[in-house]
Order: C-alpha cells, then sequence, then structure tokens
C-alpha cells in the first residue's frame, strides 16, 4: 500500500508543477501584452494643404513668358495692366484659338484650365462676334480668371466689348465678363484683326462647332 500512496503524491506534485509553469507563462505573456500597449503608436504626419491663394504676378508672369516663348514682346506689360485692374487672378488657362471675322465673326479656342489647389480640366470656348470686325487671327491665349471657386462656375456666356488690333508676333487683351466672373483673354498669334466689336465667349466642356 504504501507503493501507491508514493505514486499518487509524485502525481500530485507534478500537476502542481504543470500549474505553476502555466501561470508563469500566462504572466509573462500578461507582461508582454502590457508592454507593447503602453508604447506610444507612430503616427502618420499630416499631409501638407495645397496652397489655395489666388497667383501672385511672378508666377502667373513666369508661366505667360513660358508659354509665348521668347517672340512675344510685350507679355509682362499687357499683364501689368490686366494686374492693375483686376489684381491676381483664381485661375489660369493656356490654350489656343483661331477666329475670322468680316462684320460677323466667329472663335474657337480649346485649353486646359489650372487652379492653385492643383486642379486642371480641358477646356473649351466659342462664340461669335459682332461689329466692326475685319480680318482674322489664329493665336496662342493665356486667359486669366476672376472671381471663381471651381470650373464648373466658368460652363457660362461671357460677353465683352472688343477693341484689339492684331500684328504678326503681335499681342493682345480684352475682358469678357458675367457678373463679377472675369476672363481676360491674353492673346499672341498671327494675322491681322482691328475694330470693335461685341460678342461673347461661351465656355464650355465639350468641343462644339455650333457658336451661339
Amino acid at each position: 500500500m504504501r507503493t501507491p500512496s508514493f505514486k499518487l503524491a509524485s502525481i500530485g506534485s507534478g500537476n502542481r508543477s504543470m500549474r505553476a509553469f502555466y501561470l508563469v507563462l500566462l504572466l509573462s505573456l500578461a507582461a508582454m501584452i502590457a508592454s507593447c500597449s503602453s508604447r506610444p503608436t507612430t503616427e502618420t504626419p499630416p499631409a501638407q494643404a495645397v496652397n489655395a491663394e489666388p497667383y501672385q504676378q511672378d508666377t502667373i508672369l513666369r508661366e505667360a513668358e513660358t508659354f509665348f516663348g521668347r517672340g512675344a514682346q510685350g507679355v509682362a506689360d499687357v499683364l501689368n495692366r490686366v494686374f492693375t485692374d483686376n489684381g491676381p487672378p483664381e485661375a489660369y488657362i493656356k490654350g489656343e484659338e483661331g477666329g475670322a471675322a468680316i462684320g460677323v465673326g466667329l472663335r474657337y479656342g480649346h485649353g486646359t484650365v489650372y487652379f492653385p489647389d492643383g486642379t486642371n480640366e480641358k477646356i473649351y470656348w466659342r462664340g461669335p462676334s459682332l461689329g466692326l470686325d475685319f480680318g482674322g487671327s489664329a493665336a496662342k491665349t493665356f486667359v486669366l480668371i476672376y472671381n471663381v471657386d471651381s470650373v464648373d462656375e466658368l460652363y457660362q456666356r461671357f460677353g465683352g466689348v472688343e477693341g484689339s488690333l492684331y500684328y504678326v508676333g503681335g499681342l493682345g487683351v480684352n475682358y469678357n465678363r458675367l457678373g463679377d466672373v472675369i476672363l481676360a483673354p491674353v492673346r499672341f498669334g498671327v494675322g491681322w484683326r482691328q475694330g470693335v466689336s461685341i460678342g461673347y465667349l461661351h465656355v464650355s466642356p465639350e468641343r462644339s462647332w455650333i457658336p451661339f
């Protein structure tokens, strides 16, 4: 009888050892988890906000001179006049257009509009011009845009009174306006066009050959 009692005691001692082992193991795991949770987490810094302020004059002048090229004389003088009249623009367009007129004229253009927040969109414009306007033109066009917050505000008809003279290699500017929104197209191209015309520019997200 002594032998079985010895074996039972041995078994009981082994169980106590296993329980102690598991207890130590659980305490160790708990300590590791607590240590990991107490470590400071690494946060990704927020992305820097895009500057949405109006374009400054030196930025516009640099973009226009690069766009028109070295052959365009008087870019700074024309832009200085526009800045004096309207201040810094909220957006601008780089594009090209063609037109012709014998009393009644048509004008078609296309380009890309740029906003300070990085937005850029393909854009088109067209329209008639009526009045004492004779000749033809094909021009690179840099349009300064005022008092808009998004490209959707440009999809309208902008009326204007034009009195421009185009020479070969010449450069000119006029204003088109609807309410507070102002477009100031600066044109540099070939051909000639002169006189006073009363028409409008119809801006749209898609190309159309219907001028009205």
